[in-house]
């Protein structure tokens, strides 16, 4: 009797612990609390994750979660990293988002016309990587060669977008998304169109992110690009303020004549066509203005200094609109 009495003992426990953790993976512990950024690191174990968890209300029972974990076969599963968490979510919610390793992301933003050095600059504000770290990569012949690109350089083919990563992500990663984004924007009728145009995907890059440089007034591109592509045809210097400072180290903001003056790769008032690569990152519409220039008879241009340009045909008429406009005569 005493054999049967503790059986039926042991049975009903059973059936009122299995029924109780079913209870507790289905009912979220604390409805209604706040989320919280909570951090599982590289080879913690199950144990130490329930207690992690539990120590701030995420879960009211450590031992249950993990009697659930390891019948679910996840412990193993577990995936490191930041997760934000809450009590109004339930064991089993938060199981699944541990395994599917859904980790807090990070936002970073890139607007047109950035340098890798001012890319650097923003990845080390969220706290991802050394900015030198960063740019060293950038010129990483391996990491250059692994992602196929024609380049000594990956100034240009860090694409301008919004990207969110985990704090799990390394440099390396980070610059592998920011190409990749400018690999499948440059599409297959893109690299057609660059052909057509007797161009390298490279030039048009590089063309591409002089025109982002030039531009105030983003309807102006295709104009801007006119330009460039008919001095181009003419064998004429492209003459781009923003080509110089490029080629300056430790620019102040104030272009003088001594800089135009001083021939570096960078400067096309004393070289001839384009530089040896691009000096920012150009948008998708920069790129597109590159491959589809307005049909213009426009050799120049000249700030407004309202964020647009007056064109010109004749290096005459571009005198009188540099007086009207920079020297205000």
């Amino acid at each position: 009797m005493a054999v049967i009495s503790l059986l039926i003992i042991v049975l009903f426990g059973g059936i009122y612990l299995f029924l109780d953790i079913s209870s507790f993976i289905k009912k979220p512990f604390r409805p209604g609390s706040q989320e919280q950024t909570l951090t599982i690191v590289p080879g913690q174990s199950l144990k130490a994750i329930a207690e992690h968890l539990e120590n701030h209300s995420i879960i009211s029972n450590k031992l249950y979660f993990s009697i659930y974990t390891k019948i679910k076969k996840a412990g193993k599963k577990l995936q490191a990293g930041e997760y934000v968490l809450s009590g109004s979510k339930s064991p089993e919610e938060i199981l699944d988002i541990l395994v599917s390793g859904r980790v807090k992301l990070y936002r970073v933003t890139l607007p047109e016309g950035v340098t890798i050095k001012e890319i650097a600059g923003l990845i080390e504000k969220e706290g991802f990587c050394d900015p030198k770290k960063f740019t060293a990569l950038c010129q990483n012949p391996d990491l250059i060669k692994k992602l196929e690109i024609q380049a000594g350089s990956l100034e240009g083919y860090l694409f301008p977008d919004t990207y969110f990563f985990s704090r799990q992500n390394t440099c390396e990663d980070i610059i592998i998304a920011m190409a990749g984004r400018f690999k499948s924007i440059f599409t297959e009728a893109r690299q057609k169109r660059t052909k057509e145009l007797g161009f390298s995907i490279h030039e048009i890059l590089t063309l591409a992110s002089i025109i982002e440089k030039e531009t105030g007034a983003g309807v102006e591109r295709p104009l801007i690009s006119s330009v460039f592509h008919n001095r181009l045809k003419k064998n004429m210097r492209l003459e781009s303020d923003p080509t110089v400072i490029y080629g300056i180290e430790d620019f102040d903001g104030n272009i003088k004549k001594t800089h135009l003056q001083t021939r570096t790769e960078y400067n096309t008032y004393q070289i001839m066509g384009l530089p040896p690569g691009p000096i920012a990152s150009p948008g998708a519409l920069a790129i597109e203005a590159a491959l589809f220039p307005d049909q213009t008879p426009y050799f120049f241009f000249v700030s407004k200094k309202d964020g647009t340009h007056y064109f010109s045909t004749t290096y005459a008429e571009h005198r009188r609109a540099v007086i009207k406009y920079q020297l205000k005569r």
